[in-house]
C-alpha cells in the first residue's frame, strides 16, 4: 500500500471562478458493481435518472457514444425534451457522421433545446475500436482530421452562402447555407493527453477535458493547454472540464470501507475484459499514477483505476461530503470551471452528490466570492492524508 503526504492547500483567490457540474446519463441500471447482461435501453430507469439530475442541481450531462452503444445525438434529443434546464453533450466521433450533417444536427438539438446544446469530439484512443466503424485512420491523423472538423463545424454554422471543401479527410460542393443554431456557435469540447489533442484542443476547443489526475500534474496540463492557445493568438482560454468518480458516506472512514467494497466488485467485472496495455496516453497516466501511489493529495484514490486497467474515466475521489466538496474545490483553485462527478453505483450516487456535495462546493464559492475569504469548509489543513488513509484501509480490503 502507498500512501501519500500531507497536503497542504493553497489560498484561493479573492473570487473564485464559477464551477459547472456534469454527469453522465445511464440508459440502463447496470453497473460496474453489478453489471447486468444487457446494451438496451430500459425507458422508465432513464427518465428517473436525468430527473435525478435536473433535481439534483447538475448543469450538464454527457451521453456518451461507442461502436455497441445507443446513439448519443438521439439519447440527447431525449435528454433535452425530458429536462428544462440540463444541458446535453453529445460525444461525437468524426468518422461516424460527415461535418456538414453533423453541424445540422447539432444545430437541430441546439433549436430544440433552446441552446444547451454542447458538442465532445472524440477523435479515437483505441484502434480497434475505430475499425469496427470502418476508421483506418492512424491516431496522429485522427486529431488533424478533428481540428479540420472543428472548423468546418463552425463555418457550416455562421457562413451566409453556399461555398465548397476539399482535403485529405473531407470534400463536398456548394453547402450551404447550413442549419443555424439557436443563438450563436454551440461549444466543443475535446479531450485526450497526446501532444497531437493539445495542439488542436490549445488551438480551437471551447472546452478541453482531463480524467482525475494529481493536482500538480493537472496544474501543469492545464498551464500546457493554455499556453498553446496563447501561441495560437486566443484571447480566450479553454474551459477545463476533468472528471471524477466519487465514493462518498457520512464519515471519511466508512467512505472508505465502501471504496474497499467497491473496488473489489469492480475488479470482478474487470477481470474477463482483455487486458492488453491501452493505446491512449490518458491511460497510460492514470496506469503510471496508479502505480506510484494509491493516495494523492485529498483525496484522489487511484486504485480503481488500477484494477479497470483505466478503461475511461476511473479515478475516485474518496471521503464525507465535506472532505469530496474540498477536493473538488482543490482542483477548482487550480483551474477547473468544469467538473464531471459521476459514481459506481451510478443513479444513488447522482442522488447522493446532487443532495450533500454540490451544494457544498456552491456554498464555498458563494463565500469566497462574498468575502475574499475561504469559508469553513476548507478553512484549515484537516490532517495527514496519508496516514488517515492507513488508518482507514485497515477497515477495508487494501
Amino acid at each position: 500500500m502507498s500512501t501519500s503526504p500531507a497536503f497542504e492547500p493553497t489560498l484561493p483567490p479573492t473570487a473564485s471562478p464559477e464551477v459547472e457540474f456534469i454527469s453522465l446519463s445511464h440508459l440502463n441500471p447496470s453497473t460496474e458493481l453489478n453489471p447486468i447482461p444487457s446494451r438496451g435501453i430500459d425507458l422508465a430507469y432513464f427518465r428517473k435518472y436525468v430527473a435525478a439530475l435536473e433535481e439534483g442541481g447538475y448543469d450538464y450531462t454527457l451521453l456518451p457514444y461507442g461502436s455497441g452503444t445507443a446513439d448519443s445525438f438521439v439519447t440527447a434529443s431525449a435528454v433535452g425534451q425530458l429536462t428544462e434546464r440540463i444541458k446535453p453533450i453529445v460525444a461525437l466521433r468524426p468518422n461516424t457522421t460527415f461535418p456538414t450533417v453533423g453541424a445540422q444536427k447539432l444545430a437541430t438539438l441546439d433549436q430544440l433545446t433552446e441552446g444547451r446544446a454542447v458538442v465532445h469530439l472524440i477523435s479515437g484512443g483505441s484502434d480497434a475500436e475505430q475499425a469496427r466503424q470502418g476508421d483506418y485512420l492512424p491516431k496522429d491523423r485522427r486529431y488533424a482530421r478533428t481540428s479540420e472538423y472543428i472548423d468546418l463545424l463552425r463555418r457550416s454554422w455562421t457562413e451566409p452562402g453556399p461555398w465548397s471543401h476539399e482535403s485529405e479527410f473531407y470534400r463536398f460542393d456548394e453547402f450551404g447555407p447550413g442549419f443555424a443554431p439557436y443563438d450563436g456557435p454551440i461549444p466543443i469540447s475535446i479531450g485526450g493527453q497526446s501532444d497531437e489533442a493539445f495542439a488542436v484542443g490549445g488551438a480551437k476547443a471551447d472546452i478541453f477535458s482531463f480524467w482525475g489526475e494529481p493536482l500538480d500534474d493537472l496544474r501543469s496540463e492545464i498551464d500546457r493547454v493554455h499556453g498553446l492557445a496563447r501561441d495560437a493568438g486566443r484571447t480566450t482560454l479553454p474551459r477545463i472540464w476533468v472528471t471524477f468518480r466519487p465514493i462518498i458516506a457520512k464519515t471519511d472512514e466508512l467512505a472508505w470501507r465502501k471504496a474497499h467494497e467497491y473496488v473489489a466488485k469492480i475488479a470482478a467485472t474487470h477481470a474477463t475484459v482483455n487486458r492488453g496495455t491501452p493505446q491512449n496516453v490518458g491511460s497510460l497516466r492514470a496506469l503510471a499514477n496508479a502505480q506510484r501511489s494509491d493516495l494523492y493529495d485529498r483525496a484522489l484514490w487511484t486504485r480503481t483505476a488500477a484494477v479497470t486497467n483505466a478503461a475511461g474515466a476511473s479515478t475516485a475521489l474518496v471521503g464525507s461530503p465535506e472532505t469530496v466538496a474540498a477536493a473538488i474545490l482543490d482542483y477548482v483553485d487550480r483551474g477547473a470551471s468544469l467538473v464531471s462527478i459521476r459514481g459506481y453505483d451510478t443513479l444513488a450516487d447522482a442522488v447522493d452528490y446532487g443532495k450533500h456535495v454540490l451544494p457544498l462546493v456552491r456554498q464555498e464559492i458563494a463565500h469566497r466570492k462574498a468575502t475574499g475569504e475561504r469559508g469553513t469548509l476548507q478553512a484549515a489543513h484537516p490532517g495527514n492524508y496519508g496516514a488517515d488513509y492507513a488508518r482507514y484501509a485497515t477497515a477495508g480490503q487494501p
